[in-house]
This record gives C-alpha cells, structure tokens and sequence, in this order.
C-alpha cells in the first residue's frame, strides 16, 4: 500500500512539473483570440488593440478572428470546446457570459464550469442613440414618441440576448412598451441601419455610438449609467433625463477554456496587467469609452466570483421582463 501511494505521489509531481515547465514555455507558437462578433464594433476594436500590445510581450502573434453570430454564443462556444493550451482565447462580455446563461432554454455552454477567467479588464456604459430622422431630440421626446407608435417602431441589436439588446429590452420593460427588436449578426450591421434611418434607435456600446454622435449621423439621446462619460460629456445620463434604473453596464474580459493549466492562466493575467500599464494603451482604450477596472477586479479569482454573482443578478432581470430564446 505504502508503495502504491509513493507511485501515485511521485506521478502527481510528474504531472505537476511538466504541466509548470510547460507554461514556462508557452507560448510557442501563434495564439488565436476569438472575438465573437463581426468586425467593426466597440468589442472588435478593443480586442484588437489589445491583441498587438499582448502579442508583443508575450513574444508571438495573436491573431484576431472574428466568429460573429448568435449573439456571440457562436464563437464562443468555439473556445468552450477547444484544447484548454492556451492558444485559444475569448474576449468576452456581459451578452456572451451572462445574459446568455438565462435566455436560452437550452443553454449554448455553461459560462462557469466551461472557462478558465483570465482578466475582467474593462467596462462600458451603453449609450442610447436614434436616427436622425426620428422626431425627438431628447430622453423625454423619445419616451412619449415610443409610448404613442410602439407599433410600429423597431430597435437594432446584435442579436438576441446581446450587449446591445438586453440594455433596450430593459428600458423597453421599464416604460411598458412592446416594440420589435431586429437582430443583426453584430453591432456593425445593427448601427449602420439606424444610421441609414432605416431603424429607430439603438443601445451601442459607447465606443461606436458616441463616435456617430459626435459625427450627427446619429441623435444621442442618453448615457446609460449613473455618471455621464468622459467620451462625450455633453450627453445627459437616463437619470439627469428622469429615468432611473435603465442603468446597464457591459464588461469585457479574457477567458480560456476550462482546463487551462493554471500557470498558463496566471501568465496570461500577467500579460495583460503589462498591457493595462501602458500609458499609450491606456489611452486608447479611453478614447473609446472604455474603462479600465481597477487592480483587484481585474484578477482570475475575482473574475470567476464575479461572473456568477452577475448571472444571477441578470437572471432576474430577464427573467422579470420575459425575455426567452427557443
């Protein structure tokens, strides 16, 4: 007996070692981030500026691919599957890891027990933004055109159970207003048809929506947050506007797939905390509406808390509004 446990201790510390010199030597060879969402939105181009800045400190290439359907369930359910080696990773967010858990009835992945959280990096209002031709010019215009012709009105998302239509669906909720959602195969497509005045509004992500409305291809309407955003300081939040608790905030982070050996997972992080430093990156990422989550947020341990605290959170909101995919 004393011998068999010797043989299993000593091929635990086998596996442990190799697994750690392993990760000391990874990466090798190219990495794949998955960016779950067709080119040309606020999560593509954080994603890619990300992926040159961690490319360079880690020594390889990490090539950008984009896998834009379902509300980025498609891709990333690609990552779920794949080989937990480190060269596939997922930039995330609130629509792929959270609201996604809820809508389905058949859940696409298991957002806990299918990844490995890296780093939670940042987060971003939602900025609520009409066509030009819409005849409203505020909040409150917008709330009383959307009460009088719900029925024949039509917001772009996304995609079902995204980053840009869950914030709609719960504002919608709010005013007690049914009105068609249209959904795109990503935030690119969904803004190009408001701004072609061929949909009435949307809920984009800052980065893109506040780039339009400083441009008047659109109308900002609101900041969808507690605080107005540097990006576009003239816009009022929904509260300043009298609306309050339509507040919604999407995050962006890393993943692996689960099973990733932990060295190679804390390498990662590390990475990317190198990346984060960097006054030049900082910077950019700002100047697209992003904010960067302070040290302690942005660990794997506070990542995996946090990710099941929102899904709960999220639950009973859709679960409140009746929102389900079949």
């Amino acid at each position: 007996m004393k011998k068999t446990r010797r043989s299993l201790a000593a091929l635990v510390a086998l596996i442990a070692t190799t697994a750690g010199a392993a990760a000391q030597e990874w990466p090798t060879r190219t990495i794949t981030l998955i960016v779950p969402f067709a080119p040309g939105g606020g999560v593509d181009a954080s994603a890619r500026l990300q992926a040159v800045a961690l490319g360079e400190v880690l020594g390889q290439t990490i090539v950008v691919e984009n896998v834009g359907a379902a509300a980025g369930t498609i891709g990333s359910g690609r990552v779920a599957k794949a080989a937990p080696d480190g060269y596939t990773l997922l930039i995330g967010n609130s629509g792929t890891q959270v609201y996604s858990q809820s809508l389905y009835k058949k859940r696409p992945y298991d957002a806990v027990e299918d990844f490995e959280p890296v780093s939670m990096v940042t987060e971003s209002p939602r900025l609520l933004v009409a066509r030009k031709g819409l005849p409203v010019n505020n909040l409150q215009e917008l709330v009383a055109y959307m009460k009088a012709n719900q029925d024949k009105m039509q917001y772009s998302s996304a995609g079902v159970g995204s980053g840009t239509h869950l914030p709609c669906a719960l504002l919608n909720f709010t005013l007690g207003v049914n009105i068609t959602m249209v959904p795109y195969r990503g935030e690119g497509p969904a803004l190009q048809d408001v701004i072609a005045d061929r949909i009435d509004y949307m809920c984009t992500t800052i980065q893109s929506g506040a780039v339009q409305a400083r441009q008047n291809t659109v109308k900002g309407i609101a900041v969808m947050a507690p605080a107005r955003a540097a990006i576009i300081p003239d816009l009022a939040t929904t509260g300043e506007q009298g609306l309050k608790g339509v507040e919604a905030t999407v995050w962006n982070g890393f993943f692996f797939p689960k099973g990733t050996p932990k060295p190679i997972v804390d390498k990662m992080h590390k990475a990317i905390e190198t990346v984060i430093a960097r006054p030049d990156i900082r910077k950019k990422m700002e100047d697209l509406g992003l904010e960067i989550l302070p040290p302690d947020q942005r660990t794997p341990a506070y990542f995996g808390t946090f990710l099941k605290e929102d899904i709960d959170r999220w639950g009973k909101v859709i679960k409140a509004a009746g929102i389900s995919v079949d």
